[in-house]
């Protein structure tokens, strides 16, 4: 494993929510429209992943967006330049990753009603077969998502969100390759792109951030934003920064926030789906989770483990186990947590980091990604024993990486 590399990059979205300072006034956008780009050719290989630096802005004066000018270098166009494209397509199918959490549900969703609003025709499809969790049930629109299988209306624009790669899109590959157009916008910081237009900035605290600005540009377009799409994207947002607890919880994020309330979003009918709803089955799985906790690199990394027989002995679904993880990581002293859940499909892995550690760098060891703080792999050749003594074998080097002062407190 390798430490990402950290530069500026060289294309900046300078596109500004300015807010009024009277109340109940809704947010604008000013846009600065960049130079256009030539589309990178679908599935065209790029270099390898690194990170923006930290903007340079001045965070007392930075606008919701403003200071989201780092993007990874297979990005080729602009916010605007999409917002362009979108207003000149119509028949979008919007679609998202296999096994969708509440982000890539509400970014897809938000996506399809500022659009729908526009009086265009617009479907967000599911690309796994696994059922969505009956959480997500309050999301309004959540009950017109199509199974990518089961659509066979024309496909104008194809719009990807929260999702880079063509692995991560099961079924709708087949209508990706048939769209006219197709854009991806996403958070995830990767080596490959799959679309004409790729706007990708992983400094963006969740997808529903930027769909969320994309949105307000619309709104300049002739969409009329309700609170349905705003509902759904707060939901995007809360989720991916942990009821706005994690490490990337920025400025941006608290000002996209605050613009969502402007235009409706129920704070507390997410908290109450999202965060205040878990099984019994849940905590029974938290017991074992806990109870099997093996500790390592001065106790600073934790991984555990479930199998398919803890699920059934339970009555469990896979869902009950999503946040387990968390779990892990709350344990003081914690700096690394892995979760590792046995499914018919293979090994499935979660790990998280609680302040510096990069567990990006575990998950790309084993074919998966995310990011710096969050990241997910699978393994497919490996017994739920070996899976594990494969993860622990690589905490060290993840340890090895973590600030001096971290670990000499540890030790």
């Amino acid at each position: 494993m390798t430490n990402s590399t950290l530069h500026s990059s060289s294309l900046h979205e300078r596109d500004v929510v300015e807010h009024k300072q009277q109340a109940g006034k809704k947010l604008t956008v000013a846009q600065n429209t960049p130079a256009a780009h030539e589309p990178v050719p679908a599935s065209s290989p790029n270099p390898a992943p690194v990170l923006a630096s930290s903007s340079e802005s001045n965070p007392a004066t930075s606008a919701f967006g403003l200071s989201l000018d780092g993007v990874t270098p297979q990005s080729n166009t602009t916010l605007s330049e999409i917002v362009q494209q979108l207003c000149m397509c119509d028949n979008f199918v919007i679609t998202g990753h296999v096994n969708p959490d509440g982000d890539c549900l509400g970014a897809q969703l938000a996506l399809m009603h500022a659009l729908r609003s526009m009086g265009k025709t617009a479907t967000c499809i599911r690309v796994s077969n696994t059922p969505l969790d009956s959480a997500f049930q309050f999301l309004p629109g959540i009950n017109s998502i199509v199974p990518a299988e089961e659509f066979h209306g024309e496909c104008g624009c194809f719009v990807a969100v929260d999702v880079p790669t063509l692995d991560r899109i099961g079924a709708g590959a087949q209508i990706l390759q048939a769209a006219p157009v197709s854009i991806t916008i996403d958070h995830h910081a990767c080596d490959t792109t799959m679309t004409q237009y790729v706007y990708v900035n992983p400094r963006a605290a969740a997808a529903s951030l930027l769909v969320w600005r994309v949105c307000l540009m619309l709104e300049q377009q002739g969409a009329t934003l309700s609170s349905a799409a705003a509902q759904c994207a707060f939901t995007g947002l809360a989720t991916d920064t942990g009821s706005f607890q994690y490490g990337n919880t920025d400025l941006d994020a608290f000002e996209c926030a605050c613009s969502l309330l402007h235009y409706g979003a129920n704070v507390a009918l997410t908290s109450s789906f999202m965060f205040q709803r878990r099984t019994l089955a849940s905590y029974k799985l938290q017991a074992r989770t806990i109870a099997r906790a093996r500790f390592y690199c001065e106790n600073t990394c934790v991984i555990s483990s479930l199998a398919l027989d803890d699920f059934t002995q339970l009555h469990a679904t896979l869902s009950d186990s999503e946040d387990l993880v968390n779990a892990l990581r709350s344990i003081e002293g914690v700096e690394v947590a892995v979760m590792l859940r046995e499914t018919p499909d293979g090994i499935r892995c979660s790990a998280r980091s609680k302040l510096c550690a990069n567990v990006r760098m575990l998950a790309q060891s084993f074919g998966g990604g995310g990011h710096i703080g969050a990241a997910g792999f699978t393994i497919h050749d490996a017994s739920l024993d070996e899976a594990c003594n494969r993860v622990a074998a690589l905490l060290p080097t993840l340890y090895a990486t973590l600030p001096e002062e971290i670990q000499r407190v540890r030790a």
